[in-house]
C-alpha cells in the first residue's frame, strides 16, 4: 500500500526518497540537535524517557535503534536499560558520525555501535533483536510496510517494538496552534539555523501526511504485530506506539 508521506520528498518529485532523505540529513546533521531541542522546547527528552520506560519490564538485552540519527535515543536507552548490545542504524553517515562522537565522549563505544542500514532491507538475520526502537524517523521511510515487515522479521518471538513519532493534534486549540507552528515557525527557524530551505519544509509536511492513531495501529497489525497500542503525548504533538511480535 502507498501512504501519502512516501510521496513527499525533500528536494525533487523524481528520484528515490531514501536517497534524498540521506542527503537531507547529511546536510543538516551538524545543526540537527540544536534545532530538534529548540523546536520541541526540550519536551522531546521526556517523550524519549516515556518510550524507554515501556521497555523496562522486559529487560531487553539485544536492541536496535532504527533511524538513530545523532544517537540521543540510543544513548538514553542504554543508560536506562543497560542491554548487553545496542546498535544504532541509519542511512545518514553524517548523523551517525555525530552520534559516534557523543558515544566516544561518554566512554560507551564498547556498548553502543552504529551501522549504515536501509530499514527496508536490513542485513540482519531473523530473530536477532529482542527490542527495536524508532524515534522520529519512521515517517521518512521510503516504504512503510516494507520497513515494518523488516523490523518484524529481525525481532525475536515476543520481541517488542517502540515507535515515537510526531503527529498532528486533533483538538482545539492545539490543532490550530500546531498548524501555525509547523507551517511558519518550523520552516523559518530551520532555514535560519540549518541553511537548508527544503529540510524544514519537508519535515512538517510528512508529519501531517503520516498515518496516526487508529490508522497507524492498523498498519502495525497488518505488518504482523500484536498487542498494538498507542498513547498521545503533550496534547497529541507526539504519539507513542508499542507492539509485540
Amino acid at each position: 500500500m502507498k501512504y501519502p508521506q512516501e510521496q513527499i520528498k525533500p528536494y525533487s518529485s523524481s528520484g528515490k526518497k531514501s536517497e534524498q532523505v540521506e542527503k537531507m540529513f547529511n546536510n543538516i546533521a551538524h545543526h540537527y540537535d540544536l534545532l530538534n531541542h529548540t523546536l520541541s522546547m526540550g519536551i522531546d527528552k521526556g517523550w524519549r524517557r516515556k518510550a524507554i520506560a515501556w521497555l523496562k519490564p522486559f529487560h531487553p538485552q539485544k536492541m536496535m535503534d532504527v533511524a538513530t540519527g545523532t544517537g540521543d535515543f540510543a544513548i538514553q536507552a542504554y543508560r536506562d536499560l543497560l542491554p548487553q548490545e545496542l546498535i544504532g542504524t541509519d542511512i545518514s553517515e553524517g548523523m551517525m558520525n555525530i552520534g559516534k562522537d557523543k558515544v566516544k565522549k561518554l566512554g560507551l563505544e564498547q556498548n553502543i555501535t552504529f551501522a549504515k542500514e536501509d530499514c527496508t532491507n536490513l542485513s540482519f538475520t531473523e530473530n536477532t533483536f529482542d527490542a527495536i526502537t524508532v524515534a522520529f524517523g519512521i515517517r521518512n521511510f521510503e516504504n512503510l510496510d516494507k520497513g515494518l515487515s523488516e523490523m518484524h522479521r529481525v525481532l525475536t518471538q515476543e520481541g517488542h517494538l517502540v515507535i515515537l513519532e510526531l503527529t498532528t493534534p486533533d483538538r482545539f486549540p492545539m490543532k490550530q496552534l500546531f498548524a501555525i507552528y509547523s507551517k511558519i515557525v518550523i520552516p523559518t527557524l530551520g532555514k535560519l539555523l540549518s541553511k537548508d530551505n527544503n529540510a524544514y519544509t519537508y519535515l512538517p509536511q510528512t508529519i501531517q501526511a503520516f498515518p496516526q492513531g487508529e490508522v497507524m495501529k492498523g498498519v502495525l497489525e497488518k505488518a504482523g504485530f500484536r498487542n498494538v497500542a498507542f498513547r498521545r503525548l503533550t496534547f497529541g504533538i507526539c504519539t507513542l506506539y508499542t507492539a509485540t511480535k
